[in-house]
């Protein structure tokens, strides 16, 4: 059954908000502890759910039971005021593709009348993969393709709940195809690294320019585990940006009026 971790707000601080973590291909909820802690230091509700399952039928595209038990992940964070919002919905790799699709496939069916749709305030899509897939042969060529952080590879390393090799396993190509076709009204946050050898840049700039609300934020160095390579102080404070831009309706709290560099 899948599971969940919890990362909670300092205690006397008021929750900002709530974050729905979703991991990427071998990865488990211990990938994002340092991810999650470091989101919810800054007051937000974080909680990581396991990546997308074989139940959740990914071969032939994210389905419904991807939808409701990311609907029960939301649900159980909430208090006795309900879930705090803003919502949103953060996805790594694989996790992010299945978001993206999730999304854009339920705005159709809801256009249709057929469901009603998980609706975040906002989304993160970090590391999304291209069509190709990488050649990864041993652990030490996956683990270079994902980070240069050593604290990073130890947690890969060390967890034994990690399945090695996949990464090279294909995204299926209608889940990829209904994101790099399809479009996700909330506000979007593309985060790649320009190392990513996993990452199609065109596709991804394509894309950006194509959704109503989108930044693409390229982190110069990066390798596939954006969240979580050497840069991750640095992205993790774009992510807390992107938050609190959200929070205020999408207006920058912190505006560049002059600069040397």
């Amino acid at each position: 059954m899948a599971g969940h971790t919890d990362h909670h707000a300092p205690e006397g601080l008021l929750t900002r908000g709530t974050v729905i973590v979703v991991p990427g291909r071998g990865e488990t909820r211990a990938t994002y502890a340092r991810f999650g802690k470091r989101l919810a230091a800054d007051a937000y509700r974080v909680r990581v759910v396991d990546p997308p399952q074989a139940e959740d039928e990914l071969p032939g595209g994210t389905s419904v039971a991807f939808g409701a038990r990311l609907a029960r992940a939301v649900e159980g964070t909430a208090d006795g005021d309900g879930v705090v919002r803003p919502l949103v919905l953060v996805g790594a790799d694989a996790g992010a593709a299945a978001v993206a699709a999730l999304l854009t496939r339920q705005a159709q069916a809801q256009a249709q009348a057929q469901a009603q749709a998980l609706e975040p305030d906002g989304v993160v899509l970090a590391g999304l993969p291209g069509h190709a897939t990488g050649s990864v042969d041993t652990w030490d060529a996956e683990l270079d393709v994902r980070t240069a952080c050593p604290t990073h590879r130890g947690v890969l390393s060390d967890d034994a709940e990690v399945r090695r090799g996949s990464l090279a396993e294909p995204v299926p190509d209608s889940l990829l195809d209904a994101v790099y076709e399809g479009t996700v009204a909330a506000p979007t946050l593309l985060l790649i690294g320009d190392a990513d050898p996993l990452a199609d840049h065109e596709d991804l700039a394509r894309v950006a320019k194509s959704l109503p609300r989108a930044r693409l934020s390229l982190v110069r160095g990066a390798h596939h585990d954006v969240l979580n390579d050497v840069q991750h102080r640095s992205v993790a404070a774009e992510v807390v940006t992107f938050l609190e831009t959200v929070r205020d309706g999408l207006t920058p709290v912190v505006v560049v009026e002059s600069s040397a560099w």
